[in-house]
């Protein structure tokens, strides 16, 4: 295989070989086809071109005063931003003062059915009977069934069932 590869390469070589004497010295030494006088005429071409084309003087007006009404649209950006920012803060600083307070209030509201929910409890240990241990029990527990059925809490059904049954009919002392 290596044999056919040296004739084809052979076989190029000769046949490229008389182009090398055809190819002008300004892209031998430039890398383009154009000599070098060409190449001067094109870039002096270029920039008198451009040296005409000057921007009109409406133009120059237009983009100074189109300037000017962005930066003054900008300042009053800014200073909306700053009036945005201050009545954030103060809106900010007004919840946090109505948080505060409700959390006070709940506090003190929790704390006052703590201490009569104890006293109730207290009272009622006081007038305890024999046989009404699960009355009590069922007062302490919630029996009203929740219209959200969570997955977090567990089901308490069976248990609800079975303190409402030991209310309506307790367990004799002499049986267990």
């Amino acid at each position: 295989m290596s044999g056919l590869v040296e004739d084809f390469l052979a076989r190029e070589k000769d046949g490229l070989a008389g182009l090398e004497d055809e190819i002008p010295q300004a892209f031998q030494e430039n890398g383009n086809f154009r000599d070098q006088d060409e190449q001067h005429n094109s870039f002096s071409n270029a920039s008198d071109r451009s040296s005409s084309t000057e921007v009109p003087e409406k133009i120059k007006k237009w983009r100074e005063e189109q300037q000017l009404r962005l930066q003054e649209k900008d300042a009053a950006e800014e200073k909306a931003k700053e009036a945005l920012r201050k009545q954030a803060e103060k809106e900010l600083e007004d919840w946090y003062k109505r948080h505060e307070e409700t959390i006070a209030k709940t506090k003190t509201l929790n704390r006052e059915s703590a201490k009569n929910a104890e006293k109730e409890c207290v009272a009622e240990v006081e007038e305890m009977e024999p046989g009404t241990e699960w009355e009590r029990i069922s007062k302490l527990c919630d029996f009203a069934q929740s219209t959200k059925a969570s997955k977090s809490l567990k089901d308490n059904s069976r248990m609800r069932s079975i303190i409402l049954q030991l209310k309506q009919s307790p367990l004799d002392r002499e049986k267990a």
